[in-house]
């Protein structure tokens, strides 16, 4: 009789290890998921050339009466700084001082209104001084760019009037500041310099051109040049000396864009497809809303651990080396760990902080933990996506004002009630491959 009850155990031991279908073995596995911000950390949020005359279609100075004109995007916080060649100078050029101009006041209340106040002539040091508006070696008269002796005082400097007839800031330009929007400004730089605003030692007189420069939305100080030091050798010289902001804005445009941060998230292990969304179809209320819109994942995993549908879920929010919860910055990683069997799939949500209520994740099915027997081992981030909730009208990526690192309170924002789908708006996003990178390894 013991043997007999011994061969029925072994019997069914057999059967719970081996597929009903095909009796071969179950295959199962652990797994490390990585989640890495591999997006480069930037300085500032906008920059750019200004080099065509409004109302012009090729790059020019400006003369008395024209402008340029620049639009940008600034979150709270922001300062705006810009340089412009003083034309009738060796290496003279006008520009805020190194803190910049603030873009909203301290109410947080937009800047608007004339801030030419706020401007000053600078002298870059880069280039020996000769009388405004008759040096051979100025712009107007040179021979060639970069022409002139070296300047004995290197340092970038307010300028000196050195010959007397250097004139009032406010006689040659006038900067001013207009709101497009809740975050959107546009900067006004204009010519009003006339025939005899300059006066020379040989009796005549002249107008200041302007020439093309650069601008810069920033939070720290010192940008473009620090007061009493040599000039950083980023190509401030090529503006002061010769109105070329080729080489300095193509350095500025190297550490301009939105530094993304990726927000704690949620994982679960399933075999049928859509347990966190269905594309085209509107949120199911079930917290990933919250996800999506501040970062927050509870909700949602909370939801998923009820489920009987899923043995397997949790959040991940913790980065590897924190000692708590937080965003992922660059350079950091959130990990888990999961079983799965053959025929299970992974999937997972993370808030792309910088936004109203998008979301990365892989499509409705998530991804195969097993392909014909072998575990899903390597990088996967070509299966995921950007989505949008629908839940949140979008603003401007980094500076909407309801966006989770800027918003009041969490769930502020215009109600959009809108579809799950995948981000289709009027911005710009970057591709996936670039910010993040999922792996899997199998432990």
């Amino acid at each position: 009789m013991i043997q007999k009850m011994t061969l029925i155990g072994m019997t069914l031991l057999l059967i719970v290890a081996c597929d009903t279908d095909t009796n071969d073995p179950q295959i199962e596995g652990d797994f490390k998921i990585t989640v890495e911000n591999i997006a480069e950390a930037k300085s500032y949020s906008s920059s750019g050339a200004f080099n065509t005359p409004v109302g012009a279609t090729d790059p020019a100075p400006i003369f008395p009466g024209e402008a340029y004109e620049v639009s940008f995007s600034a979150a709270p916080g922001s300062k705006l700084s810009f340089a412009t060649m003083f034309v009738q100078s060796n290496d003279l050029f006008y520009a805020p001082d190194g803190d910049g101009i603030d873009l909203y006041d301290s109410m947080g209340e937009q800047v608007v209104g004339d801030v030419t106040s706020q401007i000053m002539l600078w002298d870059a040091g880069s280039e020996l001084n000769q009388e405004p508006g008759l040096g051979a070696d100025q712009a107007p008269r040179q021979a060639g760019a970069n022409t002139g002796a070296v300047d004995t005082d290197n340092t970038v400097r307010l300028a000196s009037d050195d010959f007397s007839n250097l004139p009032a800031v406010a006689d040659v330009v006038q900067v001013s500041l207009s709101s497009n929007g809740a975050t959107a400004f546009t900067l006004r730089i204009v010519n009003v310099s006339s025939s005899s605003t300059l006066m020379t030692s040989d009796g005549g007189s002249t107008a200041v051109p302007l020439a093309p420069g650069v601008y810069v939305v920033h939070s720290g100080s010192d940008v473009l040049f620090a007061a009493g030091q040599a000039d950083y050798g980023y190509g401030l010289a090529a503006i002061a000396e010769d109105g070329d902001p080729t080489d300095l804005s193509a350095m500025i445009a190297m550490d301009t864009g939105i530094t993304q941060l990726y927000a704690p998230g949620v994982y679960v292990v399933h075999e049928s497809a859509n347990p966190l969304f269905t594309a085209d179809v509107v949120d199911r209320g079930e917290g990933l809303e919250d996800l999506a819109e501040d970062g927050d994942p509870s909700s949602l995993a909370a939801a998923l651990s009820s489920s009987a549908m899923y043995s397997t879920s949790g959040a991940f929010n913790t980065p590897v080396g924190a000692t708590g919860p937080g965003a992922l910055a660059p350079g950091a990683s959130y990990e888990f760990v999961i079983s799965a069997m053959e025929g299970d799939y992974l999937s997972l949500a993370t808030m792309l902080v910088q936004s109203n209520d998008l979301f990365v994740a892989p499509s409705g099915m998530g991804i195969a933990l097993f392909t014909d027997g072998a575990a899903m081992t390597g990088d996967v981030t070509s299966y995921l996506s950007i989505w949008d909730a629908g839940t949140e009208v979008n603003e401007t990526p980094g500076i909407g004002l309801n966006q989770a690192p800027r918003q009041a309170g969490a769930g502020a924002g215009m109600d959009e009630m809108g579809l799950v789908r995948m981000v289709d708006d009027m911005y710009d996003y970057p591709t996936l491959s670039e910010i993040i990178r999922v792996t899997i390894t199998q432990i």
